[in-house]
């Protein structure tokens, strides 16, 4: 099982949360490498200096890409789950066909989409 982080947690990273850090240093001292969908890194990066945490945290993460493949299986659980947010899909769909725990500091819409295909998705706050 390993993990995968979506916006909540690139967040708390960047804003220094202990909490995360800790996390992160002790999945990457396991030789674990966090995935993070590329969607997610394009809803949290804004560039500049002020991202330096976050560069940093990137670093040691798999940026997963967003092939035509995966679009698809994203599109068809938005469809099944009645729902508009792709980067909430990407998550969900990477973590159920990694089985990954996803790390976020917004479960329930992540819950609801695992839902609509009938798993369960492990979600743990930042």
């Amino acid at each position: 099982m390993g993990v995968t982080y979506d916006a909540g947690a690139l967040v708390a990273a960047d804003r220094g949360e202990r909490k995360m850090w800790a996390r992160h240093r002790a999945l990457l001292e396991l030789r674990q490498v966090p995935a993070v969908p590329a969607p997610v890194v394009a809803q949290g990066w804004r560039g500049g200096s002020r991202q330096a945490r976050l560069a940093r945290l990137l670093v040691g993460c798999n940026v997963e890409r967003f092939d035509d493949d995966q679009a698809r299986r994203v599109g068809e659980l938005l469809a099944k789950a009645a729902r508009t947010d792709v980067v909430d899909a990407t998550v969900v769909e990477g973590a159920l066909r990694r089985s990954d725990v996803v790390v976020s500091s917004d479960p329930e819409d992540l819950h609801l989409l695992a839902a609509a295909v009938h798993r369960h998705l492990e979600v743990d706050r930042p």
